[in-house]
């Protein structure tokens, strides 16, 4: 097995976060396939972090305390700076935390273009295939709210035709992962050479979810020789370092700080928006979701940064990409 080692690099260049101003807290589940995306960007960067366990369905009243009513998992904070969406966690890491590096190629405009697909298309296509799959053994109140979020209002009728649809819905997994697979038949231990970048833990988390959550997902993906070489290599570089920390602990941390986003509008903004000004930011997507309702402190082509206040928490940023999610002003 080529397993790569890339996993003694990475422990030898661990960061240790000692500075509550600094240290990563992140508040997920430990079923959820975003956040396994996250714990292996976590890996490759070899950070220490802390972990909030929440719910892993809603009432999520500690996290949207943080966030101002986002439920999506997972969320990442650093002092009273929340990040949503792992797009912009990842994103926030590889500034913070430059080496190693999540693009160890020139291809960075390219690897943030893919990882549109795999969060997003890739992604919602293998939920309904992994929802299918389970069929009537699903538990209905997860059924209910991750239908809602994930197949639209009409959740029930959708969930059954993705049961009828199941051999179509394998098919078309199947074409993407024999696209991997051929990209790593030449041995090479990741996506894109010697070293794992942001795109390994993106598609990973697709494959992690197939492999751990569908009965015949393992035998699926036995197909697949060199896929599997490489999940041995991710799974060799670890999640870093975590510990524990109690929900009150992370709130109470970020009460005791002061966000640290930058104020300000890039030039080009096609939407008119401006520091100050009230608006919501919300998925843009029909999944029921409640909006987060603040003033804009800072928007670019990639990230948008609403603050906002609330009793118990304080001053709060909360960090959204800009793809993927709706602006509206108030």
């Amino acid at each position: 097995m080529r397993l790569s080692k890339w996993s003694n690099q990475a422990s030898e260049k661990e960061y240790k976060l000692s500075d509550p101003t600094s240290e990563v807290i992140f508040h997920a589940y430990p079923q959820s396939p975003v956040a396994e995306k996250v714990r292996v960007a976590f890996g490759i960067k070899g950070l220490a972090w802390r972990k909030v366990e929440i719910p892993r369905l809603p009432p999520k009243p500690m996290l949207t305390a943080l966030t101002g009513g986002y439920r999506r998992t997972p969320v990442m904070q650093i002092g009273a700076d929340i990040y949503c969406d792992s797009q912009c966690i990842i994103r926030e890491l590889e500034r913070r935390f430059p080496s190693p590096t999540f693009m160890p190629t020139s291809d960075q405009g390219l690897m943030w273009c893919l990882s549109r697909w795999t969060d997003g298309a890739l992604f919602d296509q293998t939920v309904r295939h992994i929802l299918g799959a389970a069929g009537d053994q699903l538990d209905q109140d997860f059924a209910a709210d991750r239908g809602r979020l994930y197949l639209g209002e009409d959740w029930a009728a959708a969930l059954k035709q993705a049961n009828a649809d199941l051999p179509h819905l394998v098919s078309q997994v199947r074409a993407p992962l024999s696209w991997l697979n051929t990209q790593l038949s030449d041995g090479r231990a990741f996506l894109l050479g010697p070293q794992p970048a942001a795109i390994d833990a993106q598609f990973y988390h697709v494959v992690w979810f197939l492999r751990g959550r569908w009965g015949d997902g393992p035998s699926f993906l036995s197909e697949f020789k060199d896929l599997v070489h490489w999940e041995a290599n991710i799974q060799g570089i670890g999640h870093g370092t975590c510990s524990d920390m109690d929900p009150q602990d992370a709130i109470s941390r970020a009460k005791s700080l002061e966000p640290t986003a930058e104020t300000g509008v890039a030039p080009h903004e096609p939407q008119g928006i401006s520091v100050g000004q009230p608006v919501t930011v919300q998925p843009d997507v029909n999944g029921g979701e409640q909006p987060v309702a603040g003033t804009l402190r800072y928007a670019d082509a990639e990230t948008v940064v609403i603050e906002r206040s609330a009793e118990g928490v304080g001053n709060v940023c909360v960090h959204f990409p800009r793809s993927g999610y709706r602006i509206n002003l108030l």
